[in-house]
């Protein structure tokens, strides 16, 4: 984002010693650029900021700051014709209505946008939280082979990329599939590894999300 800045300047300072005004379009491509940039990083705060406050309270209100950036974010960048960074913005968007507001109904086409998007250009990490999300979707929808099979995706993406928490909180989902699925075995040593891995990354509220699981499936008679 800083590197688009200092060309929109440069590009400014280009139109004002040569008269040629192509560079101010340019210019205003650079920081349509940056902007878009900008909205995705300030509405993850936003995002986060949210779900730490639904830790706390189950009824915490949504930010109505957070969904216009993401949309002004994939806006921009679908006119800057960027496939990389419309895909995560519509993931945002996606991620917005699924978590915030909790409509799959909205949620989902978003989200297969974003990841025929992300797959387009070849970006995992976009790939892995929108398959991610899709699986979360499938699995409140009841179809839980769909399910299993998006989060595995995701997961497999996440290992390649480096990301082992990330890798950990899907296998949680994996887990309570894998419990309905009657495939207790499965779902116990899904829950075994997440918890290794959020441990040793320091993962506290994944780790939570372990525990919680475990102690919820362990309740259950197939699990006991």
């Amino acid at each position: 984002m800083d590197e688009r800045v200092k060309s929109a300047g440069l590009l400014y300072e280009r139109a004002v010693l040569t008269g040629d005004a192509s560079a101010l379009a340019e210019a205003d491509r650079e920081l349509d650029g940056a902007e878009a940039d900008l909205a995705i990083a300030r509405g993850r705060l936003i995002h986060t900021r949210f779900l730490l406050r639904r830790e706390l309270d189950s009824a915490a209100q949504e930010d109505p700051g957070e969904l216009p950036l993401f949309e002004r974010a994939a806006l921009l960048y679908a006119a800057l014709a960027d496939i990389g960074g419309e895909a995560e913005a519509l993931f945002w968007v996606g991620c917005f209505y699924q978590v915030v507001r909790r409509d799959n109904a909205k949620a989902l086409p978003v989200l297969e946008r974003s990841l025929q998007l992300s797959s387009q250009v070849g970006d995992k990490a976009v790939m892995a939280e929108a398959l991610r999300h899709l699986g979360i979707a499938a699995h409140r929808a009841g179809n839980l082979e769909v399910a299993r099979q998006r989060l595995e995706e995701s997961t497999r993406l996440r290992r390649e990329l480096g990301q082992l928490p990330g890798a950990a909180a899907n296998m949680v989902g994996l887990a309570y599939i894998a419990a309905a699925q009657q495939r207790c075995d499965d779902a116990l040593a899904l829950l075994d590894e997440a918890s290794a891995i959020a441990t040793t990354d320091h993962a506290h509220r994944i780790l939570r999300q372990v525990t919680e699981a475990r102690t919820e499936l362990e309740s259950q008679p197939p699990l006991s």
